[in-house]
């Protein structure tokens, strides 16, 4: 089959591999239909990911079609499924709490282990989802947008409440859009005039320039001095965290989505003094699959807005090399097998 290597940073090869073979028991075939393609592929090309070992196939962002099944399986052939990409033991601390997303030995597709930018690929059927009636290029939005829903189900906090999300990114406006699913009032924040345009013309989310002189000033404007009950923090930048604390209110939570190599430092007596929570949200739950594509079925998630470039298997050694640097207009873009 064709697959898409990433040999080390900044190669990219597109190469023949050995097909999977035949699925064995509770573990069925799919075949890849697209795949989105995310701020985590572009971070490990360019030699950015904290978790990573070379070379590795990525992709984990999957939608495709069951075509052949192991022993044990409750699935049927020809069924088009979202892929759930995180692999976990199903046997350590997090695991028997139910939170197998952050697996003391998770193995994340196209991370830990080589990933869907490729023609077929073998999975747990656990970790398949019937999309239900959406679109097979849809159904690889989920996966994305599910780590935003999973974000803002952490952060605990009711409904109506002021909300900062701090980057424009895919990420970043996935959790912005299940905030605003969830009742909070919410407003996006980004370095980028590009993205803060998408993000209040296409989305309807009013917006704050994070590169004025004093973002956290226009915070402070913006919310009567008294800043933000819940701030999302989906840069990944080091910077952009630790300005983060600043933006939260007394008594209210900073909630970090991306993942950084970088240790980040904050100042305790101003952590304190606002009895702040700060929370990591890592990966999603099924549960968030759910909500994601219950939400896409009532046409709360403009998917088609989000979504705005497609290449190919063929030709996605060059795009995404040249995506990674030249990010104009870009907010999602997607392989189509």
């Amino acid at each position: 089959m064709k697959a898409l290597v990433c040999r080390k940073p900044g190669k990219l090869i597109f190469e023949d591999r050995p097909a999977p073979g035949r699925p064995g028991a509770g573990w069925a075939l799919v075949s890849i239909s697209h795949i989105g393609i995310c701020g985590t592929d572009y971070h490990i090309f360019e030699g950015k990911h904290p978790y990573l070992a070379y070379p590795r196939v990525m992709g984990h962002e999957l939608s495709g079609t069951v075509t052949a099944i192991g022993e044990g399986v409750a699935i049927e052939l020809g069924e088009r499924v979202v892929v759930n990409p995180y692999f976990a033991c199903g046997k350590c601390i997090a695991c028997r709490h139910d939170k197998p997303n952050c697996c003391v030995s998770i193995e994340v597709l196209g991370v830990h282990r080589d990933g869907g930018m490729c023609e077929e690929l073998l999975v747990p059927v656990a970790n398949l989802y019937p999309v239900a009636g959406l679109s097979l290029v849809d159904a690889a939005a989920v996966e994305f947008l599910a780590i935003g829903a999973h974000a803002v189900r952490r952060s605990r906090l009711a409904a109506g409440r002021n909300t900062l999300v701090i980057g424009a990114g895919p990420i970043g406006l996935g959790t912005a859009l299940f905030a605003r699913i969830a009742g909070q009032a919410v407003t996006v924040m980004d370095v980028s005039r590009e993205r803060l345009d998408f993000a209040e013309g296409q989305l309807g989310f009013p917006v704050i320039d994070g590169a004025s002189l004093s973002p956290v000033d226009l915070v402070r404007e913006r919310t009567d001095g008294d800043c933000f009950d819940l701030v999302f923090d989906a840069t990944g930048n080091k910077a952009s965290i630790q300005a983060a604390f600043s933006y939260v209110a007394h008594g209210g939570a900073l909630t970090m989505v991306s993942v950084i190599k970088d240790e980040i430092s904050f100042s305790d007596p101003e952590f304190h003094k606002r009895e702040m929570l700060l929370i990591g949200s890592r990966n999603a739950l099924g549960v968030d699959f759910d909500h994601v594509m219950a939400a896409m079925h009532d046409g709360a998630v403009p998917v088609a807005k989000l979504i705005t470039h497609h290449t190919t298997l063929e030709d996605s050694p060059h795009d995404i090399a040249r995506w990674a640097h030249q990010k104009s207009g870009l907010i999602k873009a997607v392989i189509v097998i």
